[in-house]
């Protein structure tokens, strides 16, 4: 988000004439920085067979889909829904590669008959798998390795009390499980959570997932989810992906010579490719003040970026209607009927009412997460490419909210 002729620009739109245009609360996406991203963890990579698998959950919207198709990328799936997405977004069923959790067998059989990679990520699942299928269709285990790792607990998926994979202590099972079945394991797949810094904990993932690999013959890759930092807070550091891509590139390397293979390497970013790109302008509804605190209330809340009341997320808010002025100190508050604090005891410059205020790196788990929590409707959403801005979805009626209730004429 740059600044010109006192008005904040993306690719030179200005973000104001947007919210004129469209309305608030808005969400707005700069696909410029989207295909950096990507860019970035190309170059990062490119001595090594990468394929970027963009993590679906984090912005789903089909124009986000088909920007990363057109950028080279793939797509992971946590859902049949998710899959279903991202086929009609274009995408070819093995570009897809599918990770669920918890979800009925029934669930895997669509997504074979779909023709997508299966990831399995518990032994009962894949003894299941193994009788109907066998060796017919090739599949990817997907490991705990049993590393602590991420911002928040909530996103630190790849430790020994977590339900996701399966844990690396029962690798012994899942090769009798492998035999037995005669399964077509072509993948190994582990994630050990979100915001990692240190290439060290991806080197760690690495060294587990070499000794892993050792004990499968016929493997075609090896994925390694995701997780990369982006800056949140004003000197916030984030992953160097250049570091990142040297080492853990070096090591798969030494791997694959040792291996006997030249493998494919997997990544599933989808906060690290989408986060920074992303904007949720709202309108200033009130400015309150309390003995303790002056409040900001907008017209957004939990309802539409949940982050920071689930996970204590950190979000930059700029008031982009007044560039010049006296800074006061600010609590950002949404409308919803809970607490929903979207950031407490910011500076800004002084806010009115009516004022627009821009919420940064609201491009992932944004749109995503939202709800109709008290009823309320979701925004619309915009994408700003080569220098023209896209609405991308409109946003919600009231009819929207009525449109799958049924009525019994009580």
């Amino acid at each position: 988000m740059e600044t010109k002729d006192q008005q904040y620009q993306i690719q030179g739109v200005s973000l104001i004439e947007l919210t004129n245009q469209f309305g608030t609360p808005l969400y707005v996406y700069d696909g410029q920085k989207i295909l950096d991203q990507v860019k970035q963890l190309q170059d990062a990579f490119s001595t090594v067979k990468l394929k970027i698998k963009y993590a679906t959950k984090a912005l789903s919207n089909i124009n986000i889909l088909k920007l990363m198709k057109k950028a080279g990328t793939g797509v992971d799936a946590v859902s049949i829904e998710e899959v279903r997405l991202c086929l009609h977004a274009g995408f070819a069923p093995n570009e897809i590669m599918y990770t669920p959790n918890s979800v009925s067998f029934e669930e895997i059989q669509e997504a074979v008959a779909l023709g997508v990679m299966i990831n399995i990520d518990n032994i009962p699942m894949l003894e299941h798998f193994g009788t109907y299928y066998g060796h017919q269709v090739p599949i990817c285990i997907r490991l705990n390795p049993h590393i602590l790792a991420g911002g928040n607990a909530k996103i630190s998926v790849g430790h020994i009390d977590s339900k996701f994979g399966i844990s690396i202590l029962q690798l012994k099972h899942v090769l009798k499980v492998v035999e037995a079945y005669d399964l077509n394991v072509i993948g190994l797949h582990v994630h050990t959570g979100s915001d990692i810094l240190d290439a060290e904990v991806f080197l760690k993932g690495a060294e587990i997932l070499f000794d892993a690999a050792r004990e499968f013959k016929g493997l075609k890759f090896l994925d390694f989810g995701g997780g990369f930092k982006v800056a949140y807070k004003p000197g916030d550091i984030s992953t160097d992906i250049k570091e990142v891509g040297n080492k853990v590139s070096a090591a798969f390397k030494n791997f694959c010579q040792e291996y006997g293979s030249d493998l494919e390497i997997w990544f599933e970013p989808g906060k690290f490719l989408v986060s920074e790109s992303g904007y949720l302008l709202v309108k200033t509804n009130v400015v309150k003040s309390t003995p303790a605190s002056t409040f900001v209330g907008v017209d957004s809340g939990l309802n539409h970026l949940i982050r920071p009341m689930m996970y204590d997320a950190y979000h930059s808010v700029v008031n982009i209607s007044r560039l010049e002025g006296p800074e006061r100190v600010y609590t950002i508050v949404g409308y919803i009927c809970e607490t929903d604090t979207i950031a407490a005891d910011r500076k800004l410059k002084e806010v009115k009412e009516g004022d627009i205020l821009a919420i940064k790196n609201a491009g992932a788990y944004g749109f995503s997460m939202s709800s109709n929590y008290n009823s309320r409707l979701r925004p619309a959403e915009v994408l700003i490419l080569d220098g023209k801005a896209h609405l991308i979805r409109e946003r919600e009626t009231f009819e929207d909210i009525l449109r799958h209730q049924v009525d019994i004429g009580l």
